[in-house]
């Protein structure tokens, strides 16, 4: 065989690849039975072929924003344009909004009834009778037909402004008349009047706090006091809330009870005082005798003492009995905390006689009672 040039066997190469070239199919079959081979091989892989229908699966459930959409006009979200799959989970309240709505719930719950209905204790001749003893002992007490703040004391609600009353009333809880009535003198000197809300406001808790140390828990009550006047201001555009003078009895009490700090027995107070409105509050000294009257069950808190008694003692005899239960818890040595009994007191005498001698009137009372809770 001859020898082949350098020449022949580069032409015969060159020759050899445009041949190959002219027969192989184009990229884009190519491409395609490569993807064929590729998938031919998955399905005859049984670990493969699972692998790959959980990725088209897990991409399936992958949101991809479109490349053609516009920037200016963005596609709304799944929960956008399905209303009915819209999450519509509330958001947490808060532990004051909590206190709230427990507070309104149970003076709804309790608004017309007591929480012992079958506890026939007081009846209106027993109480009748306790507000003839205790007017004996300490004076008779009616309420004034006019009356204005008093200056030279925080009071319970005794005065005409509402906003001025539930402030001395929060001033006067869980302390002594000496102590609120230090706290209140003390804020005329800081702030020229204790009823300046404005310069109260602007001032800070710092200010008001220091103001009213003297007058006991000062951290707590600055920080109601302030609440109060920020949530009054917001709503009404003032500090006042004169208008519940011409407000309902029930709307009154539980605009009162919406405020934190504000619990039942203060809202009840501005109620029988300042609002003129028979309420009958109940504060340690009355639920203290409550109890040793028999006029609660044993177990029985102030906040239902309070319910219960509201709903027993007779409208008439309310403004005279809360003073007076107040006055004598302060003054009888027996009736007072920590007071021993020693059987001199008119009162507990009167209402241990009648426990084991009934008089027919309030023996007829209860039976009257008893009849009405069984129909």
């Amino acid at each position: 065989m001859a020898k082949r040039t350098r020449t022949q066997v580069k032409q015969e190469q060159e020759d050899a690849a445009q041949e190959a070239q002219l027969h192989s199919p184009p990229l884009s079959t190519r491409s395609t039975r490569s993807s064929r081979a590729v998938k031919k091989e998955d399905s005859s892989s049984p670990k493969r072929k699972s692998a790959s229908k959980a990725k088209v699966k897990w991409e399936s459930k992958q949101i991809l924003p479109s490349p053609s959409a516009s920037t200016s006009s963005p596609q709304p979200s799944p929960e956008e344009a399905s209303p009915k799959k819209k999450r519509t989970k509330k958001e947490p309240r808060s532990d004051a909004e909590d206190l709230q709505a427990r507070k309104l719930k149970s003076y709804s719950q309790y608004a017309n009834k007591s929480p012992f209905l079958t506890f026939p204790h007081p009846t209106p001749t027993e109480c009748h009778l306790a507000l003839s003893i205790l007017s004996s002992l300490h004076g008779p007490r009616q309420r004034p037909a006019a009356f204005i703040a008093p200056s030279n004391a925080a009071g319970c609600g005794d005065c005409p402004s509402v906003l001025d009353a539930l402030v001395r009333t929060i001033l006067s809880q869980n302390t002594s008349c000496t102590n609120s009535t230090r706290a209140k003198l003390s804020m005329d000197e800081v702030y020229g009047r204790s009823d300046d809300w404005e310069a109260i406001a602007k001032g800070g808790k710092a200010k008001l706090e220091d103001a009213i140390r003297c007058g006991g828990l000062a951290v707590v009550k600055s920080k109601v006091i302030l609440s109060i006047l920020e949530q009054v201001h917001a709503k009404y555009g003032e500090y006042s809330l004169d208008h519940l003078h011409d407000a309902s009895t029930d709307d009154a009490y539980k605009e009162m009870l919406s405020f934190q700090g504000v619990g039942p027995k203060t809202a009840s107070c501005v109620l029988l005082f300042c609002l003129r409105r028979e309420s009958f509050a109940v504060d340690t000294h009355v639920w203290r005798i409550a109890g040793l009257l028999g006029w609660r069950p044993k177990e029985a808190g102030r906040e239902a003492t309070q319910a219960h008694l509201d709903v027993r003692v007779p409208d008439e005899d309310k403004y005279g009995l809360h003073v007076l239960m107040v006055t004598h818890g302060k003054r009888c040595d027996e009736c007072k905390a920590g007071g021993k009994n020693v059987g001199k007191c008119e009162l507990r005498k009167a209402f241990r006689e009648g426990k084991a001698n009934k008089d027919e009137a309030v023996k007829k009372e209860e039976a009257e009672i008893k009849d009405e809770e069984i129909e």
